[in-house]
C-alpha cells in the first residue's frame, strides 16, 4: 500500500496549530487582570477623572488586580461606567499584555443653566450635572426655565454652535419668557432681543450684517438693545 506523505504531513501540521490554538487560548483565559488602563476619547475636558472611573468599578466589582479573565463581564462593566452622567458611552476590553482597558467618551456639554437647580444642557438637548473636575465655557442660561423653554434654548444652541462668529461670541442666553429669548455677547453691552425660535437663519443673517456696518462706522458701543422680533429687519435703541 502507498503512503500518501503529503496527507500525513497536512494532517500533523493541522494537529500542531490546532494543540497551538488549544493552547494558547487556555492561557488566555487564565491570564490575570495587570492593572487597569482608562482613556477618554475626543474631548480632553474631564468632566470625570480616571481616579473617579477606577473607584466606581472597585465600588461595584471590588478589586480587579490578579483577577482571572474568565470571571470578567465585560458588558456588565461597561453598563456600569455609562451609568455615570457624565458618560456617553464606554468601551471595556482586555489588552494583549493583560491590562483592563476603558476607552471612555463624555457628555458635551452646549450649555450652562443656572436658575433654582443649576446644570449643564448637552449636545443631545438631555440634562447633565455640573462636574467637580472641570467647568465648561459654555453660555449661560438663565430666567424662565422650563421643559418647554429648554428644548427652544437647546436649538438656539445648536444654531450658535454651527457659525464660528456666534460661537466665539455670545456668552448667554436670557428666557424673559416663553418664545421671547434675548442673547448677551462678549465684547458689546446691548442685549439682543431675539424673539422666538423662529427663523433662526434669516434673524441671524440680519443681525451680523448689522453688526459689521456698525463695528466699521464705530457705533456699537452706543446701543443697549438690538431686536431681531420685526420680519427682516433689526430694530435698535440707542442709550
Amino acid at each position: 500500500m502507498r503512503i500518501n506523505w503529503n496527507f500525513l504531513k497536512l494532517m500533523a501540521l493541522l494537529m500542531v496549530v490546532v494543540g497551538l490554538y488549544a493552547f494558547s487560548n487556555q492561557r488566555n483565559q487564565h491570564k490575570r487582570v495587570d492593572g487597569i488602563a482608562i482613556e477618554f476619547v475626543g474631548d480632553q475636558n474631564l468632566y470625570i477623572t480616571q481616579s473617579t472611573v477606577n473607584k466606581l468599578l472597585i465600588q461595584k466589582f471590588g478589586s480587579l488586580k490578579n483577577v482571572p479573565k474568565e470571571k470578567l463581564v465585560l458588558n456588565t462593566m461597561e453598563k456600569a461606567i455609562e451609568a455615570n452622567k457624565m458618560v456617553k458611552s464606554a468601551q471595556v476590553y482586555l489588552t494583549v499584555n493583560g491590562k483592563l482597558a476603558s476607552k471612555i467618551v463624555q457628555r458635551k456639554p452646549i450649555g450652562r443653566i443656572e436658575g433654582d437647580s443649576k446644570f449643564y444642557l448637552d449636545d443631545e438637548g438631555k440634562r447633565m450635572p455640573l462636574s467637580m473636575s472641570y467647568s465648561a465655557r459654555v453660555p449661560i442660561i438663565t430666567g424662565k426655565v422650563t421643559g418647554e423653554s429648554l428644548e427652544d434654548v437647546y436649538e438656539i444652541l445648536n444654531y450658535i454652535n454651527q457659525d464660528e462668529f456666534l460661537r466665539k461670541n455670545v456668552i448667554g442666553i436670557h428666557i424673559a419668557d416663553l418664545k421671547h429669548y434675548q442673547l448677551r455677547f462678549r465684547t458689546n453691552q446691548f442685549v439682543v432681543n431675539l424673539g422666538a425660535v423662529d427663523h433662526l437663519e434669516e434673524k441671524f443673517k440680519n443681525f451680523k450684517a448689522f453688526y459689521a456696518k456698525a463695528n466699521k462706522d464705530k457705533t456699537l458701543n452706543k446701543y443697549d438693545m438690538v431686536s431681531l422680533e420685526f420680519n427682516n429687519q433689526v430694530v435698535c435703541s440707542k442709550i
